[in-house]
């Protein structure tokens, strides 16, 4: 077990905030690296994120820096939560920095451009020697940090990886789960965000909870289907990383992309949205790269290309919904069926 003398966390957003905050709360001192110099300063004199939870107190062992040297100097443990858009550029940055033995776990959930690369290959990639993992879940940051009993997913090949996050993050409301499918954890955090923007597009059209249900339990077959097809295995999607975010994120509006999808549902273009949300939409440029790789590897998932359609090529949320209805085959629990037909 490796004793944890000080944690790091690279991202100044929501999620970012409440890991840096649990793990400061368990005794651990955290530096906090956000691109801001300005927020760096606000935050070490009020205490307190006000661009993302202004009514969440920080604990004094939280210590927020603009320095990335400063910040993974001498951390066993670090958390990368920022966007899959700048993961590349700033691990980077960080590696030139941080101890060769340091543990690095990635909390973004979304898929990088051009390579179809999700961020814990990233890591791999950048950083050969270190071990690493995935931090993923139904983790709505507003409301852990009300302190609403939460569950995450650890996922990681190296047992001492998922013992570290969890001690560092352990709490009364806050439980660590582990998981050795770092690559399905990882998939499922990010193939989720697709099925919530049509979510909430169906929702800005008033369609009721039959439909929400129906579109969450064919989005988790479709995310199952893929995750399959690339490695994962299936039954890592029934785990709070898979079902467990994707009944979260298709239902709340505290979700980014459900709100995305409600907006889109309302008329706003992409780029209206996002403005008024505010925040990165890891969702849109998801559901581009995985309907390219469906089509790739054969794999049918008519939601998330009608998600496609929607967005990019003007298609309605209704014909998204219809080709669901007039084109899948009608069968519900398809891998229990296909194995069943195997034992057979």
């Amino acid at each position: 077990m490796v004793t944890l003398s000080k944690v790091a966390v690279i991202g100044g957003g929501s999620f970012g905030t409440v890991i840096a905050n649990i793990a400061a709360g368990n005794g651990f001192p955290v530096s906090f690296w956000m691109r801001s110099d300005a927020l760096a300063e606000a935050i070490n004199r009020d205490r307190v994120n006000e661009a993302y939870l202004p009514e969440y107190p920080l604990n004094d062992l939280v210590v927020a820096t603009h320095d990335m040297a400063e910040a993974v100097a001498g951390a066993q443990l670090i958390f990368v939560a920022v966007p899959s858009s700048s993961f590349r550029a700033v691990v980077t940055e960080l590696v030139k920095t941080a101890s060769p033995n340091a543990m690095l776990v990635s909390t973004t959930k979304g898929i990088e451009s051009g390579t179809f690369l999700l961020m814990s290959q990233v890591l791999r990639e950048l950083a050969p020697d270190s071990s690493i993992g995935v931090l993923s879940g139904p983790n709505l940051a507003k409301e852990i940090a009300a302190g609403q009993l939460s569950g995450t997913v650890i996922a990681s090949e190296d047992s001492e990886v998922r013992e570290a996050v969890q001690e560092a993050l352990k709490s009364r409301s806050f439980r660590v789960y582990t998981n050795d499918d770092m690559f399905g954890v990882e998939l499922g955090g990010s193939l989720k965000n697709i099925y919530a923007i049509i979510a909430g597009m169906a929702a800005a059209l008033g369609m009721g909870h039959n439909t929400n249900s129906m579109l969450v339990t064919r989005g988790l077959t479709e995310m199952a289907r893929l995750g399959r097809e690339l490695g994962a295995d299936p039954m890592t999607f029934l785990g709070l990383s898979g079902v467990g975010d994707l009944v979260v994120t298709c239902s709340s509006p505290l979700s980014r992309n459900y709100r995305m999808g409600y907006a889109l549902g309302k008329g706003a273009s992409v780029e209206q949205a996002a403005k008024e949300i505010g925040q990165v939409v890891e969702g849109v440029n998801t559901v581009r790269l995985v309907k390219q790789r469906a089509e790739e590897l054969g794999v049918y998932m008519p939601l998330a290309t009608g998600l496609y359609m929607a967005i990019f090529e003007g298609a309605s949320i209704e014909s998204i919904v219809s080709s669901l209805m007039l084109g899948e085959q009608a069968l519900d629990v398809e891998f229990a069926a296909q194995e069943h037909k195997q034992i057979d």
